[in-house]
């Protein structure tokens, strides 16, 4: 009998990130590289992508660094966002993760 999660249902599929976002990417008007850029990934997820709105996302997923130097900010930002997916049961392509 296969274990069942808390509550008694059973576990979600995982979902296939790359596959999801990329279908997305093909029917988006704009050519958004999701895969190397955050601002590219939340526009394509709709979330607002200005400077302003990575600096909260920064700062509710815990950045640390300097918010200022936005480029390294991005980079680690675009890296978390790919770690949560995958740590809420998407299945993201580990070159994406490391």
């Amino acid at each position: 009998m296969p274990a069942a999660s808390s509550g008694g249902a059973p576990a979600p599929a995982s979902v296939d990130v790359n596959a999801v976002l990329n279908e997305m990417a093909s029917k988006n008007s704009e050519k958004l590289d999701w895969k190397k850029s955050i601002v590219d990934l939340m526009k394509l997820v709709g979330m607002d992508s200005s400077l302003a709105s990575r600096k909260e996302l920064a700062t509710e997923l815990g950045y640390t660094g300097d918010k200022d130097d936005s480029a390294t900010m991005n980079i680690w930002l675009h890296k978390q966002v790919l770690k949560k997916l995958a740590e809420n049961g998407g299945k993201v392509p580990q070159d994406l993760l490391d």
